[in-house]
């Protein structure tokens, strides 16, 4: 090659490259996450559904970009953040948590592919037709944290056999599941013969108030609901439990790992993995109507025994034989 072939060559290589490369970039897919708060409290549900993504192939930042959108907690905010998303032409909308932001999406997009991870019946969220058909543009996940308020209540009536008044901690943020959260309570309660009532807490200081009053009422156990913000501060929600000695049962394992007392529900960090696969599955093509609704079907007993012991408690071996994890 002559010499001045050869520059000519290596001219338009390194006119190309840079070319090449924004072509690739523009080739990568874009999805949006929404969540409640940022990852900070919780890393291990985004970790999963991370986790998801690759075992799709997908991995964030080598082949797949993720366009965040947080609340910060305020649930007020769900509209404008998935409409945001939508106005950026995500490829796909991970909605995982409480059914406002899923729903919050459903009203943004009837076109853009939508996987949530919700805790009640996406069919009577109106998120889907049917769980085998899902129909419209949402698939996802029911991780029936929602569904378990009687179970939760009957192990907490296994645990403490003597208990008659049990207190409910609810955050009134979303009304939806508030509503849903005081019903199953006081049907749940009253078909077991105890007495219930409800404190609702929205804030850090709210929680503490809460658990003042609760230190003033002496109710016989607390029924911390299912909600992101109380997931977010559980470590407050255990301390205050043993400042106040006063037994409480919660949703996920979570609580338990961090001094709380009792938990029983589903593995979350797996549902929010399941999320990942849905969502690099339609990356790939699968059509979000067509994906039918997961349901998680492992459902774990967790006790803190030296919170147990340090409230008095004495775990009864036909519970403990039947608890999926024991710490010590």
């Amino acid at each position: 090659m002559r010499r001045r072939d050869f520059i000519k060559a290596i001219a338009g290589s390194a006119v190309g490259w840079p070319l090449a490369a924004r072509a690739q970039q523009a080739a990568m897919p874009v999805i949006g996450f929404l969540g409640v708060t940022d990852p900070s409290s919780l890393p291990e549900r985004l970790v999963s559904f991370r986790r998801g993504l690759n075992e799709e192939g997908f991995i964030e930042g080598k082949n797949l970009s993720i366009e965040y959108r947080w609340a910060g907690g305020h649930y007020d905010r769900f509209a404008e953040l998935a409409a945001d998303l939508v106005h950026h032409q995500v490829a796909v909308i991970a909605a995982p948590g409480p059914p406002a932001i899923a729903i919050a999406a459903k009203s943004a997009t009837t076109t853009v592919p939508i996987v949530f991870a919700v805790a009640q019946d996406p069919v009577t969220l109106g998120l889907v037709v049917s769980l085998s058909r899902p129909g419209g543009n949402a698939t996802g996940i029911n991780m029936f944290t929602a569904e378990l308020t009687a179970k939760r209540l009957g192990l907490l009536r296994e645990l403490l056999p003597s208990a008659t008044r049990v207190a409910a901690l609810i955050n009134p943020g979303d009304p939806g599941e508030t509503q849903l959260a005081e019903k199953e309570l006081e049907t749940s309660a009253r078909a077991m013969g105890l007495q219930s009532y409800v404190v609702k807490a929205v804030t850090s200081q709210g929680i503490d108030d809460a658990f003042a009053a609760f230190g003033r009422e002496r109710p016989d156990a607390i029924f911390v609901a299912s909600d992101a913000f109380f997931a977010r501060r559980r470590v407050q929600l255990a301390i205050l439990a043993a400042k106040y000695g006063i037994p409480a049962t919660y949703s996920s394992r979570d609580y338990p790992e961090v001094g709380g007392l009792m938990s029983y529900g589903t593995n979350l960090n797996e549902g929010y993995r399941q999320a990942g696969i849905y969502t690099g599955q339609i990356l790939k093509g699968a059509k979000a109507s067509a994906l039918p609704v997961l349901q998680l079907s492992t459902f774990e007993l967790v006790i803190n025994l030296q919170t147990a012991k340090s409230l008095g408690i004495i775990v009864p071996p036909t519970l403990l034989a039947r608890t999926d994890e024991v710490i010590e």
